[in-house]
């Protein structure tokens, strides 16, 4: 066999392994944020549905510009009480091979950023607390990522936050970063941030913003989908996208809510296409306990093994091509 007929199979092994490791119609599911009730119940009780893929600890709400870093938890630990008792919690959500990524930001602050050097001492504040297993406020936890959920303050330096920390994970281990935009483009706090390319997840919410959201007056997913097409279309291919739904009528006041036969039969067939579809993210567990929400549409959420097929063989197809070009003579 020729060098470069052995090259080619090699590279045809490496493009089949990839499509086998990375691409898998179960990797669908579902983002929930936790935090923000006693009524979410435990973390170990939200992990042990095995609705979630991915639990996002919901909020640190105070930080950066100098304040002291404080989380809002809703009961859960008191505001930056000490919360070690969701060490053994985290471990075991994460034993069941859920990620567990902490949230910044959400409704209530105070929070900013107030320089570059700031986003910098917030990052190694982030990496040393949460993410690289020495001792911290939730003992010593080795978080899978962190999320920004930015919806107040000032909508400077996160995309230098989000530099610097994808600096730390290429220096160390990798972890996982997520953004939750709004729905509206652009995204005014982090659309620089999100234009860096650096988040593996993008929760779009698709909820209290009318101009994108589902209308559930008319039954009309039109807005919601066009404003799906251009999200999908912004983020790289690498950035996998969740549509961003209330878990319940009540946790979206301005409107969002899509009853599960409408997201199964209006919505999902038209986003499950998309590449970089990732499944759904939900606000938040109190809301998905109340109303169910999950259970009615977890097994919904993954592509078919029909269309999982095709496009694995469109891409190696794709990438045989290449290959063919770049080895055979003209």
């Amino acid at each position: 066999m020729s060098s470069k007929m052995q090259t080619l199979m090699f590279l045809l092994v490496l493009t089949i392994s990839s499509f086998t490791v990375k691409a898998s119609p179960s990797d669908a599911g579902i983002a929930i944020y936790w935090g923000q009730n006693l009524g979410d119940g435990s973390l170990s009780s939200t992990c042990n549905t095995g609705n979630y893929k991915i639990v996002l600890l919901a909020f640190l709400n105070v930080f950066g510009a100098g304040r002291t870093p404080i989380w809002n938890f809703a009961g859960h630990c008191g505001d930056w009480s000490p919360c070690t008792k969701l060490e053994p919690e985290i471990n075991y959500c994460q034993q069941k091979g859920i990620k567990v990524l902490l949230s910044l930001g959400g409704a209530i602050g105070p929070y900013s950023l107030s320089s570059p050097n700031d986003a910098k001492v917030v990052g190694d504040y982030l990496y040393t607390n949460f993410l690289s297993g020495q001792f911290g406020p939730l003992g010593s936890v080795t978080l899978d990522g962190i999320d920004f959920d930015i919806e107040g303050g000032s909508n400077l330096y996160w995309d230098d936050l989000a530099r610097h920390l994808n600096n730390i994970r290429q220096q160390n281990r990798y972890f996982y970063l997520s953004a939750a935009p709004q729905c509206f483009m652009p995204d005014y706090y982090l659309d620089k941030a999100i234009k860096t390319g650096l988040f593996d997840y993008v929760f779009v919410q698709f909820y209290n913003n009318p101009p994108c959201q589902y209308n559930i007056a008319t039954s009309d997913a039109t807005l919601l989908l066009q404003s799906w097409n251009a999200w999908t279309s912004l983020v790289l291919p690498n950035n996998t996208v969740f549509l961003g739904l209330p878990a319940s009528p009540n946790a979206a006041p301005s409107g969002g809510y899509i009853p599960p036969v409408d997201l199964l039969t209006k919505v999902l067939p038209f986003i499950k296409h998309t590449p970089n579809y990732g499944g759904v993210m939900l606000w938040d567990r109190f809301n998905d306990v109340g109303n169910n929400y999950s259970n009615q549409i977890k097994v919904y959420l993954i592509k078919s093994a029909l269309q999982f097929v095709t496009q694995v063989s469109e891409a190696i197809a794709a990438s045989v091509s290449t290959a063919l070009n770049a080895l055979l003579p003209n």
